[in-house]
């Protein structure tokens, strides 16, 4: 009878995620160093700091090593190789790229095309649950022109209603959508985010 085969057991970094031999080539591996020392140390030895007879280095002498206490208050403070920077942790998609959170708003933009007609373009509706078929179809009977969701150029869903309809909007979306504050709302004029209140 076939041998069972077993399935493989691999070690994933708890920094970036990949598996630890693959770590060297991702793009965070002097924040994964100091995680492969001490979850993985087979698979990088040339990683464990060394003294002068060729032994192993403390751990927590290193540790020490890259931490200071501030003159006078109780401050620590840990070097580059520490994990903790003080700086908020920031989410990572794959490839390295940083993901931003998106702020809780609603802009307002008049678009002027062929010199006398206006594209009224609304973002950010979506981010207070708002479903922008439902705002679309809204705004185009409250206002009495076509209304529409597209894609922009940040590849984000935006509702363009026809004509300039910015003077009444802000009552509208306060009024219709009682979840979107009126100071969560701003104008872009001029190039510059204004609040509508």
């Amino acid at each position: 009878m076939a041998e069972k085969l077993e399935a493989v057991k691999v070690l994933y970094c708890g920094v970036c995620s990949l598996p630890a031999e693959y770590c060297e080539f991702g793009q965070d591996f002097e924040k994964c160093k100091p995680w492969l020392i001490e979850n993985a140390p087979e698979v990088y030895p040339h990683l464990i700091p060394k003294d002068a007879d060729g032994n192993e280095v403390d751990k927590v002498t290193e540790k020490l090593q890259g931490a200071g206490i501030a003159s006078g208050s109780a401050v620590l403070t840990t070097s580059k190789e520490g994990t903790s920077t003080g700086k908020e942790e920031v989410k990572r998609l794959p490839g390295g790229k940083v993901k931003k959170k998106d702020k809780k708003e609603v802009i307002i933009e008049k678009v002027v095309r062929n010199k006398r007609k206006c594209v009224t373009i609304v973002k950010g509706l979506d981010l207070f649950g708002v479903k922008l078929n439902d705002a679309s179809k809204k705004l185009g009977k409250k206002f009495a022109s076509g209304a529409s969701v597209v894609k922009g150029p940040t590849e984000k869903e935006q509702v363009d209603v026809q004509g300039d309809i910015s003077y009444d909007i802000v009552e509208f979306i306060t009024d219709t959508w009682p979840e979107v504050p009126e100071s969560a709302i701003y104008f872009i004029e001029d190039g510059r985010k204004v609040p509508a209140a």
